[in-house]
């Protein structure tokens, strides 16, 4: 009875068909009374996974949500369905927190919408002990984990759920999760007898494609008017000031740009975020604050100018597009300073030691899938702890056209010798300087044109030594100093290559 229930309100109230993947088996087990973790890709339909039996269990089913954003799309959609669902957040006046707090007592909602720092309050647990609760669900759960890409530390509160209402079940979701995260959600939430449902994290519609930073806003242009015209698409970019000078940029070249990003007040948030929504053709360039949770079907790229922190990060940003099944890109730009910067901000964080081991490892594996040589897609799933056959997807730039690989160990030795001779204490160019054997004032200054491995490397142009020392610090090679993010020194791993005891073989592009 209750199947049939669930698929009468998949047809009459969301207005699908079928079931997708696991969809019906999950439900049917929260329906049930049972846990679950579910790992799901962005587009895969989490939300119905605690929506219908929310509606379909006795009493309010409570959603745990880490964005007042991701609320408020969710509640206005559902309640545009005749779902009865509300919200609670800072942005409503203390009258309206009232009002529904009153109609929750009085069984007026199958769903409610809260952040995490409200429900931890000792008021809102306390206002939950008289009402019958159908479920907790967890978004984003990913959110619990220390050594994950977007930690809240008042996720890690939520054990409490488990301590004060045992009998409700509790169903917790991500679409980005690796193994050592996924240990920690169950850890943190005491879910270790829940059923476990993993999806495939595979997105075959959408084209991955890695290119290196030499004119990153015309490059940013030239894909988009070339591939992607009068598309929606996201831009994503690390600083708040950069957003807003590439917003303006695009826009003074004829493309529909808008900014977003916490710094802006919330009613300019709000007004460029229903534009986006509005409109098939507006392109939002923004901080990772944008995106989660924007129910938007049809974009068709999501771009990154800068390098995300983690490969997690990265597969839920650009997770993004083509919600809808249909062809879009994931298209990402970067460099040697890209590098140089992430390193140099994980290694100068406060954190525990441990933490900053952690973060170092998922920076170094999304560069180890920048610099690949062989299908991202592969990389990607692998990365995810997902088994597919080692066959090219035929999707994304290294399956489309493959890079060309040369024997740079000698160039390498030349690199590396010339870095520790200088002191590795230089830049990139001044490397570069004494490899080509430039007279430049530095080199002179510094006596650099005295030591031996002056003028050793002129065999390669100015271009290729930058694109070998960028592969040579995202391998492992170099690593930044503590103080200057662009002075690099040699890593233990570089005596292999030096001693010649290791073959290199390093990107021609």
């Amino acid at each position: 009875m209750q199947s049939n229930q669930a698929d009468t309100l998949l047809r009459t109230v969301f207005g699908h068909g079928d079931f997708r993947g696991q969809q019906s088996e999950i439900i049917n087990h929260v329906i049930q009374g049972g846990d679950c973790l579910v790992l799901m890709p962005t587009g895969g339909g989490k939300s119905l996974c605690y929506q219908i039996p929310a509606i379909l269990r006795e009493g309010v089913g409570i959603v745990i949500s880490p964005l007042i954003a991701l609320m408020q799309n969710q509640v206005e959609y559902l309640r545009q369905r005749g779902v009865r669902v509300a919200y609670l957040s800072s942005l409503l006046a203390q009258s309206e927190i009232e009002a529904v707090e009153q109609d929750l007592q009085a069984n007026c909602y199958d769903l409610l919408y809260v952040a995490p720092e409200r429900l931890l309050t000792p008021r809102f647990l306390g206002l939950l002990q008289k009402i019958k609760l159908s479920l907790f669900a967890v978004d984003e759960v990913h959110c619990i984990s220390q050594w994950g890409h977007d930690f809240r530390p008042e996720y890690v509160q939520l054990s409490i759920l488990q301590k004060k209402f045992p009998h409700v079940p509790r169903i917790a979701l991500t679409a980005s999760a690796d193994m050592r995260t996924r240990t920690e959600i169950i850890e943190k939430l005491d879910l270790y007898k829940a059923r476990i449902f993993i999806s495939s994290f595979d997105r075959p519609n959408i084209r991955y494609r890695v290119v290196n930073k030499a004119n990153e806003r015309q490059q940013l242009l030239n894909f988009i008017k070339s591939e992607h015209h009068r598309d929606a698409g996201i831009v994503y970019c690390l600083t708040r000031k950069k957003v807003e000078d590439v917003a303006f940029w695009l826009s003074s070249k004829g493309v529909a740009a808008l900014p977003y990003h916490a710094g802006l007040s919330a009613q300019v948030r709000k007004n460029h975020q229903q534009q986006f929504l509005s409109d098939k053709g507006k392109i939002i360039v923004a901080t990772i604050a944008f995106g989660l949770g924007i129910d938007k079907p049809d974009i068709r790229f999501v771009a990154h100018l800068d390098l995300p922190k983690s490969i997690e990060g990265y597969y839920q940003e650009t997770g993004r597009a083509g919600r809808d099944g249909l062809p879009a890109s994931a298209w990402m730009t970067y460099g040697f300073g890209d590098v140089a910067r992430l390193r140099h901000l994980i290694e100068n964080t406060g954190t525990q030691a441990m933490v900053k081991q952690v973060a170092m490892e998922k920076l170094d594996a999304l560069l180890t899938f920048c610099e690949a040589v062989t299908c991202r897609r592969i990389r990607l799933l692998n990365y995810f702890g997902e088994s597919v056959p080692q066959v090219a997807c035929g999707n994304c730039d290294l399956c489309l056209d493959p890079p060309q690989v040369w024997d740079g160990t000698v160039a390498a030795q030349k690199a590396l010798s010339c870095v520790y001779r200088a002191g590795q204490h230089s830049d990139l160019d001044h490397w570069i300087d004494v490899l080509c054997g430039k007279y430049t004032e530095q080199v002179k200054r510094w006596g650099h044109d005295k030591i031996s491995t002056f003028g050793i490397g002129k065999e390669l142009n100015e271009k290729d030594w930058r694109k070998l020392f960028r592969q040579l610090m995202v391998l492992g090679y170099l690593t930044s100093s503590r103080n200057d993010i662009y002075s690099q020194r040699l890593t233990p791993a570089s005596r292999a290559i030096l001693r010649g005891e290791q073959t290199l073989y390093l990107r021609t592009k």
